[in-house]
């Protein structure tokens, strides 16, 4: 009998790594902490050995078409597909960042949407019936969203929207970003809140298809918000530690077999938020 897998991208720090230590504990199967440094990975994987967790590294670098199609090939060689899959990669440029704003939105954009949805698209096929993916997202993308225009607010929640409309309108925020327009474009001023904004809505999207594509899989997806948690990318006021930043991601990937739901929807705190 093939074990169950789960993987975890950006697993070598951070809410990534507390989510792989949280599924080492929890789940009966393998886990996979991915990274794309190598050196960084191991030294995380030889970390959680020495609280007595076993999880295996697997090199992944989400910015690499490459590196995300040997990663398939390994997992479909060796399981046969996937059980979890858990998209946390990502990247945000600190507030007081000098970096111009349409270098930061072309390259968070980059890694937190289009990246991920690289993932998606090679990853989707691979998992199995019964299967859990989750969207590691932000509250900071629904925060965006409310502050983009009245059109751009009603594409991003209609229920309407295709994959193409999506990177299209993404795509687009990027452009008008290097331009300096995206204010008068409509857009949030913020590229972290639109590429998460981007990830929701596309796991709504990848949900709705997934119901209808294949309807007796029983395959829940959902996007999350871990909260605001103390790491290098959030900086050391947040008030939630990285093992409680991992519980609603972690949740999520443990949702009962048989369950229904929520599926395609916008959890923080284990709890469906309004989108």
């Amino acid at each position: 009998m093939v074990a169950k897998v789960a993987v975890v991208t950006g697993g070598n720090k951070g809410i990534g790594l507390a989510i792989v230590r949280a599924l080492c504990k929890q789940f009966q199967g393998d886990v996979y902490l991915t990274a794309r440094d190598v050196g960084r990975g191991q030294e995380a994987v030889a970390s959680l050995a020495s609280e007595g967790l076993k999880t295996t590294f697997h090199q992944l670098d989400i910015n690499s078409l490459d590196s995300i199609s040997s990663a398939v090939a390994h997992f479909k060689d060796k399981y046969g597909g996937v059980d979890i899959l858990i998209n946390n990669a990502g990247i945000a440029f600190k507030g007081a960042d000098p970096t111009p704003f349409a270098v930061q939105a072309e390259v968070t954009l980059k890694t937190n949407f289009f990246a991920t949805r690289d993932m998606l698209t090679h990853f989707m096929p691979l998992v199995k019936p019964g299967g859990r993916v989750v969207n590691v997202s932000s509250f900071v993308g629904s925060h965006a969203l409310s502050q983009c225009s009245p059109a751009l607010q009603q594409r991003f929640r209609s229920e309407d929207i295709t994959e193409d409309e999506l990177v299209g309108l993404m795509q687009r925020f990027v452009e008008e970003a290097g331009k300096g327009q995206h204010k008068e474009g409509g857009w949030a001023d913020t590229a972290y809140g639109m590429s998460k904004t981007g990830l929701t809505t596309l796991s709504m999207i990848l949900a709705r298809r997934l119901s209808k594509e294949r309807p007796n899989d029983g395959i829940l997806l959902n996007a999350c918000c871990p909260g605001w948690v103390r790491t290098d990318m959030a900086g050391p006021k947040a008030p939630k530690s990285p093992d409680e930043g991992a519980e609603t991601p972690v949740y999520l990937a443990l949702l009962p077999a048989g369950a229904a739901e929520p599926h395609g929807k916008f959890v923080s705190e284990k709890e469906v938020q309004p989108w």
